[in-house]
């Protein structure tokens, strides 16, 4: 299919260069993207009335795309996962979670942009990527890729197979020996939800 386009395009042509293209390329992504249009008469001659609109357009688009790049480039982004202790992350970090940092620091890219070309991150640490914000400008950043481990005793229960764990022993010691009542016994030693003990009789 031959086709006008609408823009520069990447390995393909600039500004109202006529091309031939494989129809799909043309259908799935010319066409609905606005990028090209089919390259009849009709379309040929209603560019050339458009041609320095277009072109006006265009420039502003650039200037736009260059001014923003200085700004983004070499800018650093922190993301934080959940990772083991050798660093692999359980999940990745990907271009939509690129994107929501980047907005956080108040930069809006498209996810389209973000150039992972070896995927998703999968570990922690600097990586160094690339935003695509025009087929003239792009910029590289640094995504530092924060590692959220958890202890491994976080969040265990205080009991394991129906035993004290030693600290509430000694306690249970001292409330044998009078040194620490009954109901101070079962306040330290037994924390909500866990149930308590039957009283301990006093001395």
């Amino acid at each position: 299919m031959q086709v006008i386009l609408l823009e520069k395009v990447v390995n393909l042509g600039g500004l109202g260069d006529v091309v031939k293209v494989k129809d799909g390329y043309a259908r799935n992504y010319l066409l609905p993207q606005g990028k090209a249009k089919r390259a009849t008469p009709e379309s040929l001659a209603e560019f050339e009335k458009k041609r320095t609109e277009l072109e006006k357009a265009q420039s502003e688009t650039l200037a736009a795309a260059q001014e923003k790049g200085a700004r983004l480039e070499g800018l650093m982004v922190q993301i934080t996962q959940k990772a083991g202790v050798d660093g692999h992350l359980f999940g990745s970090v990907t271009n939509f979670d690129i994107v929501e940092a980047l907005k956080g620091q108040g930069f809006e890219v498209e996810r389209s942009m973000i150039r992972l070309p070896q995927g998703p991150l999968k570990t922690v640490g600097d990586h160094s990527i690339a935003v695509a914000l025009h087929t003239d400008v792009v910029v590289h950043i640094k995504i530092s890729v924060l590692g959220e481990t958890r202890s491994s005793n976080a969040g265990k229960p205080l009991i394991r197979k129906g035993r004290l764990w030693r600290p509430f022993l000694f306690v249970r010691f001292l409330a044998g020996r009078g040194k620490v009542s009954a109901t101070g016994f079962q306040a330290l030693s037994w924390p909500s939800p866990y149930r308590k003990p039957a009283p301990i009789p006093s001395c």
